[in-house]
This record gives structure tokens, sequence and C-alpha cells, in this order.
């Protein structure tokens, strides 16, 4: 009887030890393949392209008109704007596989052809621009070409790598809460994020409509420059240098930074410059009553509270703006919800 259970015992043992044995080599070899589709995609394009393809830039037009400011130069977009004919496929192919073909192309696109660039291609987002990482669970994180080991950061990681890996000369990206600025960081390239509105954002798939704008990333400052002056048509004129420093005093009584010490410190920072005349006060919210008639009630409403009830007010402002945060957040996530649901409801029908 002893000798059964000591052979049952060791069978269970050599069970136990060739399943281990099984797992371990199974778990190997996909690690295997998953360094060579890693290898094969670095050598390819480092995983930066959803779409490969070329839309020529327009013609060079006759003289006298001036030359096309960036002919010659290369560049990629983000799978989030929109081409003509193209499905904008937001980082997730559930969404380019239930949506049309755009009508017509981004303006910003359209005025990057206008000034002689050629695109060559879509790249990889965050999953609907929601992440900073630069990870993508349906078509993979794009490779850094500075750091292989580390994200390239996101949600414009596509674009940011491309650049970096120097397969475009710039790359279009927007820009939310810092999806271009820190790709470009993590990538060790330049980028600009306009102020919101300065770029149109027409034919651009929103994640937040109050925060959205279009950036564009480059390695060469100089390029970096002349896509800016496509975009912004940015005036050759010299801007006109301020000469006068003006505090707001009813302003400053907002802050609890004592105002004469805010006063100083800027005072101070300016003592140097030439050409500063002396500085002025003036009361910001009279100014403004003056200026503008329609708003002098709120400046009637402002004179009857005291300091504190200042302070009070902008405490509410403050918690009106987080509430509203959340409450995009709750709205996003009710959209992405949404779309899940009528993913499974269309496959369900498919089926």
């Amino acid at each position: 009887m002893n000798t059964v259970k000591a052979n049952m015992t060791n069978t269970k043992m050599w069970v136990l030890v060739i399943g281990v044995t099984v797992a371990v080599g199974i778990v190997a070899a996909a690690e295997t393949r998953r360094r060579r589709r890693r290898k094969a995609i670095f050598k390819e394009d480092f995983g930066a392209f959803v779409q490969r393809f070329q839309i020529l830039p327009f013609p060079q037009p006759p003289p006298p008109a001036a030359k096309q400011t960036l002919a010659g130069l290369t560049f990629a977009i983000n799978d989030i704007f929109e081409l003509e004919e193209h499905v904008t496929g937001f980082g997730n192919p559930d969404w380019a596989r239930t949506h049309e073909a755009a009508e017509k192309t981004a303006v910003t696109v359209t005025a990057l052809l206008k000034n002689g660039a050629l695109c060559v291609g879509k790249t990889v987002i965050d999953e609907l621009a929601f992440g900073v990482s630069g990870e993508n669970m349906h078509y993979g994180a794009p490779i850094n070409p500075e750091m292989p080991a580390h994200v390239p950061g996101g949600s414009s990681s596509g674009s940011a790598v491309a650049v970096a890996a120097e397969l475009v000369d710039f790359a279009l990206g927007t820009d939310t809460t810092g999806c271009i600025r820190i790709p470009a960081a993590f990538c060790g390239l330049l980028s600009y994020r306009p102020s919101h509105g300065a770029v149109s954002m027409i034919g651009v798939l929103p994640n937040s409509q109050s925060l959205d704008t279009v950036g564009w990333l480059a390695r060469d400052p100089s390029i970096l420059l002349r896509v800016g002056n496509a975009l912004l048509k940015l005036n050759t004129v010299e801007p006109r240098r301020a000469r006068c420093l003006i505090f707001a005093d009813d302003l400053f009584q907002l802050s609890k930074i004592p105002k004469q010490k805010a006063e100083g410190v800027i005072s101070k920072a300016v003592e140097n410059l030439s050409g500063y005349q002396p500085q002025q006060h003036i009361n910001f919210g009279q100014h403004i009553a003056s200026n503008v008639p329609s708003l002098k009630g709120f400046l009637d409403q402002s004179t009857n509270l005291q300091n504190g009830n200042l302070y009070i007010e902008s405490s509410l402002l403050c918690n009106d703006f987080i509430t509203k945060t959340l409450l995009w957040k709750t709205e996003l996530s009710k959209r992405q919800s949404r779309f899940v649901l009528d993913m499974s409801q269309s496959k369900t029908l498919s089926s």
C-alpha cells in the first residue's frame, strides 16, 4: 500500500514538473515572438504609422506668387485629423469600421498642403486620444527611438516617434492636457502648443472641445517656426513692445499674497529692463465698467462685498471649475460607454 502511495506521489510530482515546464516554454515562446515582432516593427517604421500613403502638395502658384514655404518637407498626422475619402480611426479599429470616410480634409492639413508639404501617413494615438503614455491596445505602443525600453508619451505618440525616427520632417497632433508636449519631451523633440482657438480645429475629432488645440512637433527649430507661420498666419511685422507696467489693484485683493509683496517682486523683475515708463495703478473693475457698460452690473455687485467675501467668491469659482471638470469626465465616460454598447449591438446584429 505504501508503495502504491509513493508511486502516485511521484506521478503527481512528474505531472507538476511537466506542466510547469510546458507553461514556461509557452511563455518563453510568446516572449520570443513578441521580441521578433517588435524588432521587425523597429526596423520598419518604429510602429508609428496606422496608414502609409502620399497626399501630394498643391502645385506651386505661378509668379509673382511667393514660393511655398514648406516645399520639400514631409509630414504625418495623428489618426484624429480628417482626410477626404479616408476613414478617421480615432485610435480604435471599431470606430474606423463603423464610421464613413471623411468628405473634407481638415483645415490645418489643407493649409500645409497649400504651402508645399507632402503628407505621408496617419500615425498611432492613444485610444480616442484619451491617455498620455502613448500605448494603444489595438495597434501597440510606438517605439521611442531615443529610449526603446520606455514609452514614447501620448496621446500624439505616433507623430512624435515618426519625427524622432527621422521618418518625416514634422508632424501634427492635438494637445488637450499635454498630448503634444509630453511625447515631445519623451522623444527629445521640439513642440508647440498654440493658445486655444488660435489654430482651426475644423476637421479634427474632439476629445474636449474646451481644451483641444492643434499642435506640431519637429527636430529643427526653423521647421517648427515655418509650420507655425503657415498655420498661425503670423505677420512678419515686428510686434510692438510693452512700455508700461500697469497694476490692477482690485484684482490683487483676490490673492492670498499681499499686494505690496507681489508688486515688489514684479517691479524688481522689470527694473533692469530699458525703455519702461513708471508703473501705473488702475482699478480693473472700474476700467471695464467705463469701457464696457453692459458689464457695469458686475462691478456694482462686487463693490458691496468685503475682501473676505471676495475670497469666498473666488473659491466658489474654483469649485465651479472643479464641478464642470467632473461633469466633463462623467460625460466622456458616458460617451465611451455608449460607443462600446453600439459596438456590441452592431456585432450582435451582424452575427
